[in-house]
């Protein structure tokens, strides 16, 4: 269990109580892990997501620190609530391919009504590359044709990047 204190020598303030009593600085992976569970826990199904901090928040724990780059989508119902994170592909340090048909299979098998569709990009720059523009516009328009509105399209990097906030969807 985390224990928060305020020991300036460790690099963060967090430690670790043993199952003997002791206590030990904990490692950042261990805050980390335990960072991904918080948010885990306040992104579960039926959670809504009301703003694209919302999103920001558990993508950047999800994505961020991947070293390749991954697609995903957080599919969700009529009322924006959150029927399931699912990551569809994997690709590597500069790209992935992306399947629409793939997307829209996915999409009928969790009955959504919405989503918000994700990347990252390893390099840590989160312009939207042209690529990023166009995959944008044919999943819009594929999904539209099954009658699920595409909110937005999340970039995970150094800053994030929303379509939605810049206009783009």
């Amino acid at each position: 269990m985390l224990k928060r204190t305020f020991n300036q020598r460790a690099t963060h303030d967090f430690v670790i109580m043993e199952g003997n009593g002791k206590y030990r600085h904990a490692s950042d992976d261990e805050v980390i892990e335990t960072a991904i569970s918080l948010i885990n826990t306040r992104f579960v199904k039926g959670t809504s997501i009301s703003k694209s901090q919302d999103a920001y928040d558990f993508l950047k724990l999800e994505l961020g620190a991947i070293e390749h780059e991954v697609f995903a989508v957080i599919w969700l119902d009529n009322q924006h609530c959150v029927i399931e994170f699912e990551e569809l592909f994997r690709g590597t340090i500069d790209g992935a391919s992306v399947y629409p048909r793939e997307v829209v299979k996915s999409a009928l098998k969790h009955n959504a009504a919405a989503c918000i569709i994700c990347h990252n990009h390893p390099s840590g720059l989160a312009k939207p590359s042209q690529a990023d523009k166009i995959i944008t516009e044919k999943l819009k328009a594929a999904l539209g044709l099954m009658d699920i509105r595409t909110l937005d399209h999340v970039i995970i990097a150094g800053n994030n990047y929303s379509f939605a906030e810049h206009g783009l969807i």
